[in-house]
């Protein structure tokens, strides 16, 4: 018997309200994602893309349809249950960043394991060793204030990563950088799925779909394509697009 996929959903439908019409931002979604992918989701705006994410994290729940994580339905989990599940097997990576402005790198990076209850000196260690991962071990004292917007998404990536979530989702990680600060984000997420976990991104960005290992698109709640890119093609790429962050100052 096969192993059970990390994601998969079948015939997935989700509506929503707007006024008196009815809105279906998910239309029939049938996908399986494995442990190890970096997987873009595209399209434009109100395809369903965000929706998905949503989905995918247990942020909402489908009206209809199954959504399996490494063989377990969460598609029909409580509130209760969704929290727990986000905890331990979601990281989540923004647009934004969402640090906390009074807080020092690693104190961003252990908030997970905070709110799971582990004390900051007990977390201090892993946060730390995961700024190192990101290549952020000479900033961990510094205040997002004192980060560029690079290094500021490197805290993010290390905190999605501290819980070690077999699942990381990105919402338009490199939404609010330049282009080659961008790029050594996508690579750094890579890294991160050539470890065994699951990267799912969603992205405009169509720049940003070579550094993955497969595409979706969406267009009106469907799949309109779901192409796999092979590694040895985006390993030719051009690596004048990465930058070492570290020569990067706010």
């Amino acid at each position: 018997m096969s192993e059970p996929a990390m994601l998969e959903l079948s015939d997935i439908i989700k509506q929503y309200r707007v006024g008196e019409q009815t809105v279906r931002a998910l239309d029939g979604i049938g996908l399986r994602i494995e442990a190890g992918e970096f997987t873009s989701i595209i399209g434009p705006s109100g395809s369903g893309k965000s929706t998905m994410l949503h989905l995918l994290g247990a942020l909402d729940s489908p009206d209809s349809g199954s959504i399996r994580f490494q063989g377990n339905e969460i598609g029909t989990l409580n509130e209760e249950q969704q929290s727990e599940f986000r905890r331990h097997k979601v990281g989540f990576i923004f647009q934004f960043f969402n640090l906390l402005p009074t807080l020092s790198a690693w104190e961003n990076v252990a908030i997970p394991k905070l709110l799971d209850g582990t004390g900051l000196r007990k977390a201090k260690p892993k946060a730390l060793e995961l700024l190192e991962r990101v290549g952020l071990s000479n900033r961990a004292e510094h205040r997002p204030a004192e980060l560029s917007g690079g290094q500021m998404q490197r805290v993010a990536v290390a905190r999605a990563l501290i819980m070690d979530p077999p699942l990381i989702l990105a919402d338009e990680p490199t939404g609010n950088l330049d282009s080659k600060t961008g790029a050594a984000i996508l690579e750094l997420l890579g890294d991160i799925a050539g470890n065994g976990n699951s990267v799912v991104m969603v992205t405009h960005d169509m720049g940003a779909v070579q550094y993955c290992d497969r595409v979706i698109t969406l267009r009106d709640g469907k799949i309109g394509s779901n192409d796999r890119v092979e590694r040895s093609a985006r390993a030719e790429r051009d690596t004048d697009a990465v930058v070492d962050d570290d020569s990067v100052r706010a």
